[in-house]
């Protein structure tokens, strides 16, 4: 004999009280709310019920989303299956299962995205969602994931790879990590990709570019040239050479974060590659070229504003383009002709950081002046910034640099270099 033993009022009083309980209504439906339920001032039916000699527990719905009298009604119904040999409980996880396998490989990628892109740079989501939302979503997106083949991937790659094989690389790695993520949700049983070699497929991809160290010479005959860009672009490969950071953090730089008082630069974590701030220690040089790219701004918050966009409204404003920049380059090496190899905005970092070496800074604080990660132990137990010591070393290749740009002798302080020590933390 089934019992009512709960009434609506006694729900709505321990929904108001706010405190856990649990209570039986009889025939094995239960009303719980836990302490995060209680917050929330709802609570759960339960049947509990045995099958095969075990105890076991199926979840009906929360309350007040559903009645007393609708809970009761699927009580009764989840007692007739019982009693006919169905183990609901298990039912309701296959009917599950089942629900999850018919997602779309489009409706997987996106609940991958929504879960896992919180956790990567920038620079990483942005690479990701265009392979996601372009290739990707264009062979695989309308195929429900479970039956997604080793012999689709391997069509996506050979169309993919047949204008490049790098981008493979990049599209099988976003593919793997999505199905990565569909066995750990249980919405696929198995990952294509496994076994899959784009090597085999599209070829050995191109060696990659390796980084360029513009020597001395080059500078000689680049810094001098540089005007021929124009004043603004001429700042802002100045800079990017004397702070070592990467083209992206400058052009998403805003006044907001340059304190010219205290000669810092913060970059902040949504800026950063690492995804974490980094103050950078500023040259009085440096100083300088930054009080005058804040004339040109024109009250723009950013550093180095889009300049269609520079008498537009705040709300519309946008920064400075990357790929602008790489223009200007290009036009800068043809007017150079021979005198210096080309070069990227990249390549100004591998210069710094070559040349930070040649004038004797310890390799912990160059590494430290380009925002690298630090490996190992290292990472670990040192927490020192190095700020004293990195501002040491950028004033001293700053001052190289304008001994370039001025066609001087390079002297070191002292008349020799003078390798810089990193205190202890």
């Amino acid at each position: 004999m089934v019992l009512a033993r709960l009434t609506d009022i006694e729900l709505r009083k321990w929904i108001k009280a706010g405190v856990p309980v649990v209570k039986s209504d009889g025939g094995g439906l239960y009303f719980t709310m836990s302490a995060n339920q209680a917050r929330d001032k709802a609570g759960s039916w339960i049947v509990r019920y045995r099958f095969d000699g075990k105890g076991r527990e199926l979840t009906l719905g929360r309350y007040p989303d559903l009645s007393l009298a609708v809970a009761r009604g699927l009580a009764t119904e989840a007692r007739a299956k019982i009693q006919q040999g169905t183990d609901v409980a298990r039912e309701k996880q296959q009917t599950r299962i089942t629900r999850a396998a018919a997602k779309s490989f489009r409706e997987l990628a996106t609940d991958y995205m929504e879960k896992n892109f919180p956790r990567l740079s920038e620079s990483t989501i942005k690479q990701r969602r265009r392979y996601i939302d372009g290739p990707i979503a264009k062979h695989l997106g309308a195929i429900p994931a479970r039956e997604v083949t080793t012999a689709d991937v391997v069509a996506l790659l050979e169309s993919v790879g047949a204008k490049s094989a790098n981008v493979a690389e990049m599209v099988l790695s976003a593919v793997s990590e999505i199905f990565k993520h569909g066995m750990a949700r249980h919405v696929v049983a198995a990952n294509p990709c496994s076994g899959i070699s784009v090597a085999a497929i599209c070829g050995r991809p191109a060696p990659r570019r390796l980084r360029l160290k513009l020597t001395e010479a080059e500078l000689r005959a680049l810094l001098p040239a540089l005007p021929f860009i124009g004043t603004e672009n001429t700042l802002a490969v100045k800079l990017l050479l004397v702070t070592c950071t990467r083209i992206g953090e400058l052009t998403r730089a805003e006044w907001k974060d340059v304190s010219l008082k205290q000669a810092e630069w913060f970059i902040p974590d949504e800026n950063s590659k690492s995804g974490k701030g980094f103050t950078i220690p500023l040259p009085p040089c440096a100083v300088a070229w930054l009080q005058e790219l804040q004339a040109l701004a024109c009250g723009s918050r950013y550093v180095l504003p889009a300049r269609q966009q520079r008498h537009k409204r705040a709300g519309e404003e946008r920064h400075f383009e990357q790929r602008t920049m790489n223009a200007m380059l290009h036009k800068l090496c043809d007017h150079l002709g021979d005198t210096v190899r080309r070069f990227t905005p990249h390549d100004l970092r591998s210069t710094a950081r070559s040349h930070l070496a040649a004038l004797g800074v310890p390799v912990l604080i160059a590494e430290r002046c380009l925002n690298h990660a630090l490996g190992g132990l290292v990472a670990v137990y040192d927490q020192h910034d190095y700020l004293t010591e990195r501002r040491a070393a950028l004033e001293l290749w700053a001052a190289f640099l304008q001994a370039c740009e001025e066609g001087r002798e390079w002297l070191p302080p002292g008349g020799k270099v003078v390798p810089l020590r990193g205190r202890a933390a």
